[in-house]
């Protein structure tokens, strides 16, 4: 596993709109990521929860509130260090705002997820997720 000691952490947003769940396309996969929740580099002076916010922002267009953290971990895919954080929409449609970085967006029901992302969530998000995302 390669060293990310000096490397930022990576925030990522978990937003929920009428039962389903935003994720993002990355134009250059990270290995199996390729789907994910829009998520980037927490900037120095940022808490997680407000590099969630700005990055859904800079990433889909969308307008999010920081809800609660729901879990922090070292990715196994990447090995960088991960936090989550349950978001809320407030203005806005996601689109792909930023196109250097995203090729497209869903809106993604509970049962799709495995799909989008087969090798499974981060505990704390699937559960989130089960709770909030009502079939």
């Amino acid at each position: 596993m390669t060293d990310t000691t000096d490397q930022p952490g990576i925030s990522a947003a978990i937003i929920v709109q009428d039962g389903k769940a935003l994720m993002v396309r990355r134009r250059i996969s990270e290995g199996e990521l390729m789907w994910q929740f829009p998520a980037g580099a927490i900037e120095e002076g940022e808490i997680a929860e407000e590099a969630a916010v700005r990055e859904t922002q800079e990433e889909t267009g969308l307008t999010v509130k920081a809800i609660r953290l729901l879990g922090e971990r070292v990715h196994p895919k990447t090995g960088r260090s991960m936090s989550y954080t349950a978001c809320e929409p407030i203005t806005g449609e996601a689109h792909v705002a930023d196109e250097d970085e995203l090729d497209a967006i869903a809106w993604v029901s509970l049962e799709e997820i495995p799909k989008y992302v087969p090798y499974g969530l981060f505990g704390p998000v699937q559960e989130y997720l089960d709770q909030v995302l009502v079939s």
